[in-house]
């Protein structure tokens, strides 16, 4: 019987209308072209594009183009030849006739395929114009002998032709040997999928969708740019009212991309590979060992199965069936998020087989767990003993062989479920409720704790077992950390006391945990060498056995007594190491700490633009607790921020408003911090007697010694700083030592001892060196910039001064503090420029004669006089404790509000504003 030509198999498709064009890939297919490649393989999934890809480069093609689309009935070789020469036919090959009747002959072959391929390719050679030939839907053909007469072929083909071929699979070729000659162009699943800039340009142009960017991006993340899904997904939106809802839901189950899936993809699968799919695709992970392990069969009379997991996997790589490699061994893959979602629908429907519900699907989640579990995936185990609804499974693996899953990081899950047990199941494992306190303590779910605790505490009376024991102590434990986020140091004392007496010495977590609030307990009560020293041990155990909470929370405490050390630059680099920790998203209550604290150093080195960042992340993280005072403390900090840049309005508000919600929340350890700074809004308002009053009624004695100096009784104020000093070098706080010494200098000098306070200058001057302060010297105004511009001038004379003080001054002041001491200048200056305030204490300066349209901002000011002075950006970044990412980020500035191209430029323009 003689083969029939097809002409519709010949055609070569438009593009279609309104497609996307892809330069990145049309110049792949082209640079093939150029540099004479034989073949090009367009190797992807179904639905991947692949040909529009082609028609749309053919359409601007120089080249002529022989076109086939290929079926299942091209599968045998006299048929396939046969369209092969039709195709060839359409570019100008002459074929003889002979060649053509023995292909279209009822009889057999006379000659062999390699003879028919040999004689093909004599004509091509006769062509005088290159040409490409087109194989479309190659993995059709699923036969040996057509793959080696078009290997054949393309060995064999003259250098005038180029063989491009799409197929859903990688073609039975000699690939790898192309592939090392430089003679192989290949375009894979990776390349075609759409990237968030082609995703947004088809719905929005191609498709007409009115989307904002942020749904485009989502809807590419849930498709991983299938072109085939962003259509479906499109075409389905067509008419809806609320398309954001609509993409948030859109997945494999979706009507359209099941039946889409199932028809185009799974059913087109050997009904074990389908059985493969369906069952394997309850992971989100899978390896070979896996899959093996939950298809093998329980009954001993069954055939053993001789599935391979691993050569499944690889099979279902090279086929592009929907599957990705998660690491270069190959190991572990996942499936495409919409054929996962397509597959586990249709699990859910049809059961675990292809053929229909042979299997369990709860008892392959059993299996998992089972198998996870021996590989000490305890998360994994844990998530598929909950899909197979075996709670005594899930609630033996909370526990997570001694470290409970919740001080591994997974929180979220495990609360998660908790929530959705019902009360009869966690009353009949008292230890649920102990453990679901935990987990709502550790996100911050402050009210429901307590219920829980009394609810354990109500099964556990009749017992007086080892187990038992230990569950009190942990209830203890879970109550000495309430009383931390209360502040209660007595309370945290006695609960965490308790706590190691009833917990088993082998309960290394919840012990540990123990340790950590004893040192916050000590924190709070000053004994700050006790608290480094719990601390301290807290985090070698929690970094032993893998104690992730508790190892940020020590962690955490290690920074504040670093910072209370006055340590600013390693607390600064301790807050990073737990945020690095506290992961993203992070765990609020460390990560929460973290930024206050790198916001209060951040403050304290005048990088406020960095210290506000910090602040507002501190305070969004805040809002996630209930009933605790973090809230607060960001506000206050906040508020202190705005009186550093001058908004004293402004902050006196925030502060009104934080002070009336900690009372009525009665977070009384909060009080005496927003006083603190309600004392130095009320005196940059120049309301002394109000202040007064407040220090004198929460017993502020700092705050009162100010307002003192402030009023000008620099008598009364010597006499209580000297107290407050004594009583600060007992206790040995360093912080709170050089915060007075501070004002007893700046005391000193306004009574006339300038030689005491040349001595304690000297003194904090050494202090604030090793921290990098700044902020503490600035705030503190024009009588500290005197103190500090006399020790500078002392330390340029180098010489015999008769004044004494600045003889003192210069003795205690050597490298590198002079660098200190100019970058304090510095400070002091661009604050004074800033605000607009001149002063005959500063040599050389000059009112600026003219105004620049936008001001340089205070930090701009600091970089500029360093440009000045010749610094390279690179000692710019290390003088100000910034990356040079922001120090170049800064220059931008300068030189736009200067407009200035060049460091030169900009110094000289500074100069003729009066700016330097």
């Amino acid at each position: 019987m003689s083969t029939p030509i097809l002409s519709t198999k010949l055609y070569i498709p438009s593009p279609r209308s309104g497609a996307v064009l892809r330069p990145r890939l049309i110049e792949r297919l082209n640079e093939g072209l150029r540099l004479q490649r034989k073949l090009t393989t367009i190797s992807a999934s179904a639905g991947s594009g692949k040909t529009t890809l082609l028609s749309q480069w053919i359409k601007d093609s120089r080249l002529p183009v022989a076109w086939l689309s290929l079926e299942e009935g091209d599968r045998e070789p006299v048929r396939f030849l046969a369209y092969l020469v039709a195709a060839l036919q359409t570019v100008g090959v002459d074929i003889a006739e002979g060649i053509i009747s023995k292909l279209q002959a009822p009889s057999p072959l006379p000659l062999s395929v390699e003879a028919i391929v040999t004689a093909i390719l004599n004509h091509i050679a006769t062509m005088g114009n290159r040409f490409i030939l087109v194989l479309d839907d190659y993995h059709v053909i699923d036969s040996k002998p057509i793959d080696s007469a078009l290997g054949f072929l393309i060995e064999h083909m003259p250098p005038q032709m180029h063989v491009v071929i799409a197929s859903r699979q990688d073609p039975n070729l000699p690939l790898a040997r192309l592939r090392a000659r430089d003679q192989l162009t290949e375009v894979r699943t990776s390349d075609l999928r759409f990237t968030s800039a082609e995703t947004s340009e088809f719905l929005c142009r191609s498709m007409g969708l009115d989307l904002s960017a942020e749904d485009a991006a989502l809807l590419e993340s849930r498709t991983e740019g299938w072109i085939a899904g962003l259509q479906l997904a499109a075409l389905s939106m067509q008419g809806q009212q609320d398309a954001a809802t609509f993409i948030r839901t859109f997945g494999g189950k979706h009507r359209d991309v099941l039946d889409y899936l199932v028809e185009e993809v799974l059913q087109q699968q050997p009904e074990s590979i389908q059985d493969f799919l369906l069952n394997t695709s309850i992971f989100d992970r899978l390896c070979g060992p896996l899959c093996e392990y939950i298809l093998r069969s329980e009954d001993r009379d069954a055939p053993k199965n001789t599935i391979s997991g691993q050569e499944t996997l690889e099979y279902l790589e090279r086929v592009n069936l929907f599957i990705v490699p998660l690491d270069k061994e190959r190991r572990w893959y996942r499936y495409h998020h919409l054929f996962s979602d397509a597959l586990r629908q249709r699990l859910t429907r049809t059961g675990a087989s292809a053929a229909g519900g042979e299997r369990d699907v709860s008892e392959l989640h059993r299996r998992a767990s089972e198998w996870h579990e021996r590989q000490a995936l305890l998360l994994e185990a844990f998530q598929h003993a909950i899909a197979a609804q075996d709670v005594d499974r899930a609630a033996r693996l909370i526990e997570g062989e001694g470290i409970p899953l919740i001080f591994r990081g997974a929180i979220g899950p495990v609360l998660h479920w908790l929530d959705s047990l019902p009360k009869e199941e966690m009353d009949a494992r008292p230890a649920l409720h102990v453990m679901h306190a935990s987990a709502m303590l550790m996100v911050g779910q402050m009210t429901g704790i307590e219920p829980k605790l009394q609810a354990a505490e109500i099964y556990l009376q009749a017992a007086e077992d080892d187990y038992t024991r230990d569950l009190i102590g942990h209830i203890a434990s879970i109550r000495a950390t309430l009383a931390v986020s209360k502040h209660q140091p007595e309370t945290i004392m006695a609960e965490s006391r308790r706590a190691l007496e009833f917990l088993s010495p082998h309960n290394l977590p919840v012990r540990t945990a123990t340790i950590w609030t004893l040192g916050y307990a000590y924190q709070l009560q000053g004994e700050r060498a006790a608290a480094g020293k719990a601390y301290r041990e807290a985090v070698t155990i929690s970094q032993k056995i893998g104690h992730i909470m508790i190892n940020m929370m020590a962690t955490l405490g290690l920074g504040m007594i670093q910072e209370a050390e006055n340590l600013l630059y390693a607390a600064a680099e301790t807050y990073r190491r737990v945020l690095d920790l506290a992961g993203d998203p992070p765990l609020p209550a460390a990560a929460c700490e973290a930024h206050l604290g790198l916001a209060r150093i951040c403050s304290e080195w005048n990088d406020l633009d960095a210290a506000e960042q910090h602040g507002q992340q501190a305070l969004h993280l805040a809002g996630q607790f209930e009933h605790i005072d973090r809230g607060v403390a960001c506000e206050v900090f906040l508020a202190r921020l705005k009186l550093s840049r001058g908004a004293v309005s402004e902050a006196a508000a925030m502060l009104d408003k934080a002070d009336h919600f900690a009372r009525q929340h009665h977070f009384t350890h909060q009080l005496p911090h927003i006083a603190e700074a309600q004392v130095l809004a009320l005196l940059q308002q120049g309301n002394a007697s109000s202040a007064l009053q407040l220090a004198q009624k929460l017993e502020l004695k700092l705050s009162l010694a100010r307002v003192l100096l402030a009023q000008g009784d620099t008598a009364a104020a010597l006499v209580m700083l000297e107290q407050l000093r004594t009583d600060m070098e007992v206790k040995e706080w360093v912080d709170e030592q050089l915060k007075v010494k501070v004002l007893q200098a700046l005391a000193l000098q306004a009574h006339g001892e300038k030689l005491k306070a040349a001595q304690i200058a000297a003194d904090v001057l050494g202090m604030g060196e090793r921290g990098g302060f700044i902020r503490l010297f600035i705030d503190e105004g024009e009588p500290m910039r005197q103190l500090i511009s006399a020790a500078a001038e002392s330390k340029s004379k180098q010489k015999i001064d008769k004044s004494k003080q600045k003889q003192l001054l210069r003795e205690a002041i050597k490298k590198p503090m002079h660098d200190y001491l100019e970058r304090l200048l510095h400070a002091f200056d661009a604050e004074r420029l800033e605000s607009g305030v001149t002063s005959v204490f500063v040599p050389g300066f000059v009112q600026p004669a003219e105004s620049l349209i936008e001001p340089l901002s205070r930090r701009e000011l600091e970089v500029l006089r360093l440009i000045a002075d010749g610094l390279s950006n690179r000692q710019i970044s290390e003088r100000l404790f910034v990356a040079l990412s922001t120090v170049k980020g800064h220059n931008r500035m300068i030189f736009d509000k200067l407009q200035a191209t060049r460091r030169t430029e900009a110094v000289a323009r500074a100069r003729e504003l009066g700016l330097l």
